[in-house]
């Protein structure tokens, strides 16, 4: 299928990393924290058959390690805390995020595959 004109790619990304529809922006995509709705609530485009597979935690690990690792180790450098005040600080706060980011980060592979119709030509496997 190809790529869909009438939405572009920032809408239904934005739209998604929200917890809405792509496609509509009405509807929620997620029904629990990773599980997506099979189809959409207020317009009916189907999103069960998507799979972001490890597209999600990929984006998650690249974001938490690429952008707050730095920003950890220049706070470690200035600072006075204990090692295990800032080791037991530091879990908690990259443990958080990362639980922040995996389903914003799934929700806009779900958009860009339906955006470009890459995840219809596989069948579900049983």
């Amino acid at each position: 299928m190809p790529i869909r004109q009438d939405i572009s790619l920032k809408l239904a990304a934005r739209r998604a990393v929200l917890g809405r529809c792509p496609c509509c922006g009405e509807g929620k995509l997620f029904r629990a924290y990773l599980k997506q709705v099979e189809n959409c609530a207020a317009c009916g485009e189907r999103f069960g058959h998507i799979r972001a597979d490890d597209a999600a935690p990929w984006l998650t690990l690249i974001l938490v390690g690429h952008v707050f690792v730095p920003l950890m180790l220049i706070f470690v450098a200035t600072s006075t805390l204990g090692t295990w005040t800032q080791a037991a600080m530091w879990s908690a706060i990259f443990a958080a995020l990362c639980l922040a980011i995996l389903p914003r980060a799934k929700a806009f592979f779900i958009a860009l595959l339906w955006l470009t119709g890459a995840g219809e030509g596989r069948q579900k496997i049983a």
